[in-house]
Order: structure tokens, then sequence, then C-alpha cells
């Protein structure tokens, strides 16, 4: 396989099956949203909803059955999740602990820590935050200087990260820190913690959006003691272990459909007799949602196959978060618009919640710069 094929995996009948049980489910669960919310699903945060998805098996499905999953298949579970993201669903909750820590702690935890972790995430009763960025080091994993340092039955941990979504929230978080400070390699000496979120010496403070919303927050560790059993995988091996854990974060229909909202509602307001230039805005949007559906479903199967999709993941998070920045401006641009919050016409709100939103849609999971440096560096560029 050469760094850039996407193969074109088949749709089983399991999976479009599922398909239909999800629309059933959502079309009742979800029949009082309105389009601004449903614009908000992957911020929206509903602890009882989530449990709703647990208790019908569609948390951690992939996972095998002594652990709460369900043992279906990689493409499976992408149907669920293109099905909420594209209905809106209020997925906030569960999502880090889901997509991303599950995995890593099937993967790299011990027997206690499945034992005690994926059951609970598979009911959608257990929520992680994710502990990766910080100030000065942004999206460069390799620049961080949380440390957590060796000491009698454990580690101290000191250190801030930032942008660290529903860590308010979350009753863990997934710790990436230095655990040795005098490696050579800049990407070695790290490791990865599950830290007990009601630690003593950990301060959350917010960082509200502009729109007054709570997601983001900075959390600071001060002498803060984290167990021997804290420890996920292997001590200095948390930079191949949070690599891997990436390509499960950037390679999503969340990376694509963070605007879907707008798109319906430009498609509600042209009807069916959109002008030339409705018509021609609209084709163009859904050809690239296509085509980004192709290469998301290809990194699906990839992981399923466990093969490494690093590179696909990246070029699919890029893509993505272009095209989600660029629907509303072109809505705006094609159809007679006054965003607002609170106003009356569906479009409108919609507009007025992502135009506020869509700066951090190419922030988070990486920025720009960091996923275009690794496809450069996958293609033989540096």
């Amino acid at each position: 396989m050469n760094n850039f094929e996407f193969t074109r995996p088949s749709s089983p009948q399991t999976a479009e099956d599922l398909r239909v049980e999800v629309r059933a489910f959502l079309s009742e669960a979800l029949k009082d949203r309105t389009l601004a919310q449903q614009a908000q699903t992957w911020n929206g945060y509903d602890a009882a909803f989530s449990r709703s998805l647990g208790a019908r098996g569609w948390l951690g499905m992939t996972w095998p059955k002594k652990y709460g999953g369900q043992e279906r298949s990689a493409l499976d579970r992408y149907v669920l999740i293109e099905e909420l993201l594209a209905a809106g669903a209020p997925v906030s909750a569960h999502w880090f602990a889901e997509r991303q820590t599950g995995p890593s702690i099937l993967r790299f935890g011990t027997q206690e820590q499945r034992e005690a972790f994926l059951p609970r995430i598979a009911r959608g009763e257990c929520y992680f935050c994710i502990g990766m960025s910080e100030p000065d080091s942004g999206s460069d994993l390799a620049s961080v200087r949380t440390y957590a340092k060796r000491t009698d039955g454990g580690y101290v941990v000191n250190g801030t990260k930032l942008w660290t979504t529903n860590a308010h929230r979350s009753d863990y978080m997934c710790l990436y820190a230095k655990t040795d400070t005098k490696s050579e390699d800049r990407r070695g000496g790290a490791s990865q913690f599950l830290v007990d979120m009601k630690t003593p010496g950990i301060k959350i403070s917010p960082i509200p959006f502009l729109t007054g919303e709570h997601h983001f927050n900075e959390v600071a560790f001060v002498d803060v003691f984290l167990p021997d059993n804290a420890l996920l995988g292997t001590e200095g091996q948390g930079w191949s272990q949070v690599t891997s854990e990436l390509s499960f974060e950037r390679s999503g229909p969340d990376r694509f459909l963070s605007s879907f909202a707008a798109l319906i509602g430009m498609v509600q307001r042209a009807g069916p007799s959109p002008t030339p230039a409705q018509a021609a805005a609209i084709g163009r949007l859904v050809a690239h949602l296509a085509v980004l559906r192709q290469m998301s479903r290809s990194v699906a199967a990839m992981l399923e196959a466990d093969l490494d999709p690093s590179l696909q993941a990246a070029m699919v998070k890029d893509l993505g978060a272009v095209l989600e920045q660029e629907i509303p401006d072109i809505a705006r641009r094609v159809f007679p618009s006054r965003p607002g919050i609170g106003a009356s016409d569906d479009l409108d709100a919609t507009l007025a919640y992502l135009i506020q939103h869509a700066p951090s849609f190419s922030l988070r999971g990486g920025t720009r710069e960091i996923l275009r440096g690794i496809i450069a560096r996958g293609a033989g560029l540096r």
C-alpha cells in the first residue's frame, strides 16, 4: 500500500441494517431539536442521551463482549457515528472516551484497566477528557513540558494543559506528559496516564467561547500524585501510543460533518427550484462530502485491519476542516441571510452558531500546519 492509497471498503449488510435502526431511534429521540441545536452536535452535552446509546449497545460496539462491547465491525460503528452527526445528536458527553481513550485502553492498558474502564464507557457512564495541548506548544506534542516525575509508588505531576474540552464534566483525563526530561529524542521520554479528575492538586479554569459557552478549559497540575496503576501502556512509549490514538481522532465523520446542519438549511431554503448559483453551490458541497466520506470510510477499514492510517487520517482531517469552514461562507454568498443567535429563521440561526465556531475547526485535533507537515513528511518532501 502506498502512502496515499485509500481503498474503497464494501458496506456490509449489518451496517445498512443498523443504519435503518439508528435513523428510527433518532427520528424520535431528536424530534424537538432545531437546526441550530443540531449544529451543536459534538459540542452538545447530554449524559442521559449518551446512556441511552450505551443501553442499546451503541458505545464501544467494536470492543470484545467481555468488556461491554458488541464485537461489531468498524464500518458498523462508522454508520452509527455518521448517522448521529448528520442528525445533530448531542454526543459530547461520551465522545472522547468512546472514540479514542477506550481503544487506547483496549490496546495498551492492563487487564485491570480494561475491566475498570471499558464496561463503564460502553454503558455511557464514564467520561474522559484529553490532556495533550499545552500553553506555548499547541499541537506540537513533542514540545510539551508537563512532567510526571517518578516517586515511591507512582508519579508526581506538575504542568498545565490547555483547550481541554469538558475537563469540568469529565471523570478522568487521558494525560500525555514527559517522564524523562533528559531524552535526546524530543519525541521520546513521554508517557500516558489515566487521571482521576478528583485527585488533589488539579485546578480546572474555564475558557469561555465568545458565545458564552463553556467547553474548553485550562487544567493545572500542582504536585499531583498518580499511583503506578495510572500509567497507560509502557513508560516512555507515550509518543507512539498517542500518535496511534490520533488516527481515531482525525479520521472520523466528525471531521467533515460539523457544518452539515447548514447544508441541510441550504437545501431547505432552496426548495425544489434553486437558482443556478444555489444548485451549483449545493452540488459542489455534496460532491466534496461524498469524497471525504469515502476517504474516511477507508480509514475506518484500515483501522479494522490493524494498519497504520495516520497519514490518511491527517489528510481527512485537513480537507474536512477546510470544507467545514467553507460551508457557512458559501451559504451566506448564495442565500440572502442575516445570521443572528436566536434568529427565527433556521438557516440564519444555524449560520450564526457556525460562523462563531468555525475558526476552531482547523485547530482541534491538530492545526492545519501540523497536519500538512505530517502529509509532507509522508510524501517525502521533508
